[in-house]
Parts: C-alpha cells; sequence; structure tokens
C-alpha cells in the first residue's frame, strides 16, 4: 500500500522561504511522476511541480518558475519542493501526490496517490 506523508509547511512573511518534504512508502510501478499539487480555498487543485521518475524530468506551473525546485533523495525515497521568494498568493494547502503518467501530466485525475497535504500561509 503506497502512502505519501508530507511535512514541512508553516507560516512566512513574503519573501520568505520554505521547504516541502514527502515520505514515501509502498510500491508504485514505473513509469510514474511525483508531483506537489496546491489548493486554495475557493481554488482549483493545481499542479505546482513534478517529476518524472526514470528520466528525471521535472515541470513547472509558470507561476512558480524560478522560485520554486522539485527534488527527490532516491535512497529515502522522499519528495522536496523548494520554494523561495514566496508570495501572498502562494498561499494553499499542499499536496504530494504520485501517479502513472510518464509526463507528469498537471491534471489532478492522473494521480491515483495522494498525501493528507500541509498548510503553507505566507502574510505580505
Amino acid at each position: 500500500q503506497v502512502q505519501l506523508v508530507e511535512s514541512g509547511g508553516g507560516s512566512v512573511q513574503a519573501g520568505g522561504s520554505l521547504r516541502l518534504s514527502c515520505a514515501a512508502s509502498g510500491y508504485i510501478r514505473s513509469p510514474y511522476c511525483m508531483a506537489w499539487f496546491r489548493q486554495a480555498p475557493g481554488k482549483e487543485r493545481e499542479r505546482v511541480a513534478g517529476i518524472a521518475i526514470g528520466s528525471g524530468s521535472t515541470y513547472y506551473a509558470d507561476s512558480v518558475k524560478g522560485r520554486f525546485t522539485i527534488s527527490r533523495d532516491n535512497a529515502k525515497n522522499t519528495l522536496f519542493l523548494q520554494m523561495n521568494t514566496l508570495k501572498s498568493e502562494d498561499t494553499a494547502m499542499y499536496y504530494c501526490a504520485a501517479g502513472s503518467t510518464v509526463y507528469c501530466n498537471p491534471s489532478p485525475t492522473w494521480y491515483t496517490y495522494w498525501g493528507q497535504g500541509t498548510q503553507v500561509t505566507v502574510s505580505s
């Protein structure tokens, strides 16, 4: 059984940084993508970043390019999201997800496994 557990959220002032972690356990058949999504109140769930397991290709939403970096520690089976220069509009619940999409499709429907989420709040 696949489990994804996020950590690292919190409150930060605009311009600050946070690092999210997602500890993964269980077997996911390759090829697959691990991604970070976020959802703010009243808004749709948005794929922030994804990394294709195998190729290592990364994908980012335009709104976070140059500020966020997704990475993975294969030995520890842990996914990270380094978030720099945070803005108030980055405030959301952030979710770790995994799914059988080679190119990290941005639609949430491609992702089978989800974590419980971790809240990120950026104050201006």
